[in-house]
């Protein structure tokens, strides 16, 4: 009489068991009756019917898949390998059940060929330098495809760009030859600001014979510190003054003189 009783105990409890489900805040179970769609429950206590109803149970946590590193042929046919890191989740467990087979599988194989569509429309300066955007565009295009499996991507990270060694080579020519021009350019506005300073200080010098006759003296005081050797006679201003008159009068009388031997 005990063990008659005994087994039927021992099968409800087995089927009580296998009945009741407990779903943490961060996932919820997509529950099939006899094969068709019913409801999505969780989280908490939830009870399913052992035979008659199936559960599936999807995790909306935000999931961190790797891309595996992919051969990239730039648009200046340059090849290189890049690999990215995807961020995503599930927003509509239901879509990310009957939708898809395995939605994480299809996920990963959509991003490997979006990285490889996107980056091959690039140069390989871009991929260098324009990796926000490029980002940008390869995480619009995922989001695109995913939102009828109910899944949106958050981010798209690309990890790694690899060349070879000739083109690190080339890039790093090609670098110090950007270098150069610069610190060429940089000197040329330097003499080009300074022949302005210099005009302009001719103009002022020529304004007003004070400021010459400073710069003159100041220009005696540098040459007799700079070599305590060299001697150094200052002549006044007016001598030289003297010089350029008489020049002007030499000027002025050539073209009588002229006149006067025809």
């Amino acid at each position: 009489m005990i063990v008659s009783y005994f087994v039927p105990v021992v099968l409800v409890v087995m089927l009580l068991a296998a009945s009741i489900r407990i779903l943490p805040e961060y996932k919820r179970g997509v529950v099939f009756f006899l094969g068709r769609y019913q409801t999505v429950k969780g989280p908490g206590l939830v009870i399913v019917i052992p035979g008659v109803q199936k559960m599936e149970v999807v995790d909306l946590r935000v999931i961190t898949m790797d891309v595996p590193e992919q051969d990239v042929i730039s648009q200046d046919n340059v090849t290189v390998k890049v690999n990215a890191v995807l961020y995503f989740r599930v927003v509509d467990p239901e879509k990310a059940i009957i939708q898809v087979e395995n939605f994480t599988q299809a996920t990963s194989q959509l991003a490997q060929t979006t990285l490889r569509s996107v980056l091959g429309k690039h140069d390989l300066d871009e991929m260098l330098s324009e990796r926000d955007k490029l980002n940008d565009d390869i995480q619009e295009i995922i989001d695109t495809q995913t939102e009828a499996w109910g899944i949106k991507v958050a981010n798209v990270e690309i990890k790694h760009v690899d060349l070879d060694e000739s083109m690190i080579r080339a890039i790093a020519r090609q670098a110090e030859a950007e270098r150069e021009r610069r610190a060429k350019v940089i000197h040329a506005e330097g003499e080009l600001q300074a022949s302005r300073k210099l005009v302009e200080a001719a103009n002022v010098m020529q304004e007003n014979s004070a400021a010459l006759q400073l710069r003159y003296l100041q220009t005696m005081s540098d040459m007799s510190n700079k070599n305590a050797s060299t001697i150094v006679f200052p002549l006044p201003m007016d001598i030289m003054e003297a010089f350029k008159d008489m020049k002007a009068k030499h000027k002025a009388s050539a073209p009588d003189n002229k006149q006067d031997d025809a």
